[in-house]
């Protein structure tokens, strides 16, 4: 557990550096369980994140953008009536226990000085944030209602008094001594780390197996000095924030973490390791919650479609054996004579066949001959006629392949405001039925994804197929500068530079190759070529072009330079 006690406490010391004292001025609820506050401190607005998502709980400052509802929820709504315009007043935590309170100072509807608090606990599943009156210690309102039947230890709804979760008894790190650690630990029980975890608040597996991989083999004597030695750096405001990638898993942590070998980065703050380390998580997992239904749609038009090419083929397969059904009509009407009904085979001479061989015809005894000769001639007019429509059909159906695959990328690669997209295009496309009550809207301009070219070119990315459509066709100039991957689904990319330099143009393929399917492969082509020789063949489908006269380059899609261009 990253987001242990001791990371609490370290981002509560962070949390008053920075926006202590400032005061509220916006507040959003961009998603159902999180909270986006702008406070203004220091002469500059710092923009809080506060998360009681079940996986992805947290709260520091960021520098992400959110999309915001058009309408706010009902939590928002009373925090913005009692809130925005409020001066954080104090900003601490109880104890070790990952709970954060922010006291507010604001003022009434008479005018009157009204003392409120957000409070903030960080626990997994059950983490919620709750705005509470401090001078009656009652609940106003909390962004998840738990009930006494959910908890019988506390109910967490309007009206009812604020209960702190249930103590549990530990010791506190920072009053600990070395005497405190060599009494408390039983050194022949084993399993050190977890006796840690066990004695002391605050403490989560990474940082007590951090101390016991510190003390080494001479648990007995070192292992009180490491412990207490971490806990002073802790005290001390040491930090050194960090993610750590090791065996394909990434976590973070606010010191070095010994024990533990793999790619680390390092940051200059908890709020910059948390923005980085969360990029793109918690937003997948919302998409991916919104988008059930509507991947699970699209894999299954893919597969619908395989399946019908397999059975088109074996129709042409079957469509070459027209010239012998033909045969067998011929030599049947030739040689009605010798058949009677109720034969199920007869032999004939193949006049054809210069050796003059026999042939054997296979006879449906219910049929007269002559009925058995047109039966023939039927299978040949129908083969024939097949040959052209079925390979109409398979190439239809492959273009249909090509399609949906293109919108399962767009679907990896979504946000959550891109999916409305992509189902209205289903349903404009007829795929998806269109909603009977769905309320008629005015619609609006796609939002297109913005990055800056270190040299500072802008440049523009579509990242489904309305918005791939809306950049290529009616943002982008004639000469500026399309990318798109090579045979690869993607997005479209522009440039918004007539001649770029050749930097710029590397890093717009960047984003080209992170933007398509081959995101997490290495060296990825990318054509580009100038938005003029971009063209949208008639009656095809949303984000469906041609192009020519284009240039190719190798790019690895990387992450980091994403974040770093991210406008």
């Amino acid at each position: 557990m990253s987001f242990d006690g001791i990371f609490t406490y370290a981002m509560t010391t962070e949390l008053k550096e920075k926006i202590e004292s400032g005061r509220i001025t916006k507040i959003y609820q961009p998603y159902k369980n999180e909270l986006l506050l702008t406070i203004r401190q220091g002469g500059k607005n710092h923009k809080l994140l506060i998360s009681a998502h079940p996986s992805y709980a947290r709260i520091h400052l960021t520098n992400e953008t959110y999309e915001n509802p058009t309408e706010p929820p009902m939590f928002c709504m009373l925090l913005r009536k009692h809130l925005e315009g409020s001066i954080i007043t104090n900003i601490y935590q109880i104890e070790m226990d990952r709970i954060i309170i922010i006291d507010v100072k604001a003022r009434n509807e008479i005018g009157d000085v009204s003392y409120k608090q957000l409070i903030v606990e960080i626990m997994g599943r059950h983490s919620n944030i709750l705005f509470v009156d401090k001078e009656k210690n009652m609940i106003l309102d909390t962004i998840k209602h738990v009930s006494l039947s959910q908890n019988r230890h506390r109910s967490l709804s309007p009206g009812q008094p604020y209960v702190m979760p249930p103590s549990q008894n530990k010791l506190h790190p920072f009053e600990a001594t070395e005497e405190t650690v060599q009494r408390k630990l039983d050194f022949f029980a084993g399993k050190l780390d977890k006796q840690l975890v066990n004695i002391f608040a605050g403490i989560s597996p990474l940082f007590a197996k951090e101390a016991v991989f510190t003390a080494g083999l001479t648990n007995r004597d070192s292992l009180p000095k490491s412990f207490i030695s971490l806990v002073n750096q802790i005290k001390q405001h040491a930090f050194s924030p960090q993610t750590l990638t090791s065996s394909n898993k990434e976590i973070f942590y606010l010191i070095d973490l010994k024990h533990i070998s793999g790619e680390k980065k390092t940051f200059d703050s908890l709020s910059e390791t948390l923005d980085r380390f969360y990029f793109g998580k918690a937003s997948r997992d919302r998409v991916k919650q919104q988008a059930n239904d509507l991947d699970r749609f699209i894999i299954n038009e893919i597969h619908k479609n395989q399946k019908k090419i397999g059975k088109l083929e074996q129709t042409l397969v079957d469509a070459k054996d027209a010239e012998k059904f033909q045969l067998y009509g011929e030599l049947l009407t030739a040689n009605l004579y010798q058949i009677s009904r109720g034969d199920v085979e007869v032999s004939v001479v193949n006049y054809y066949d210069e050796n003059g061989s026999t042939i054997t015809i296979p006879l449906d005894p219910q049929r007269t001959p002559s009925a058995n000769a047109q039966r023939y001639f039927n299978k040949y007019q129908k083969a024939k006629n097949s040959l052209s429509i079925v390979e109409e059909q398979i190439e239809k159906a492959q273009s249909e392949i090509q399609y949906f695959d293109m919108l399962s990328q767009q679907v990896e690669t979504a946000s959550p405001k891109d999916i409305q997209e992509i189902r209205d295009e289903l349903m404009e496309e007829g795929y998806l039925r269109m909603k009977q009550n769905r309320k008629k809207t005015k619609p609006q301009k796609p939002v297109l994804e913005s990055y800056l070219a270190s040299d500072g070119t802008e440049i523009l990315v579509g990242k489904n197929n309305k918005q791939n459509d809306h950049l290529t066709n009616r943002v982008a100039r004639r000469d500026e500068i399309w990318l798109h991957t090579k045979d690869i689904p993607g997005s479209h990319v522009v440039i918004r530079s007539e001649n770029p330099a050749e930097a710029t143009i590397r890093e717009a393929a960047t984003i080209a190759a992170y933007y398509s399917k081959a995101r997490h492969s290495g060296s990825v082509p990318v054509d580009y070529t100038k938005v003029r020789h971009v063209k949208k063949p008639s009656g095809a489908k949303p984000g469906f072009v041609i192009y020519e006269q284009q240039q190719t380059v190798y790019v690895t899609p990387d992450e980091e330079m994403m974040i770093q261009l991210k406008k």
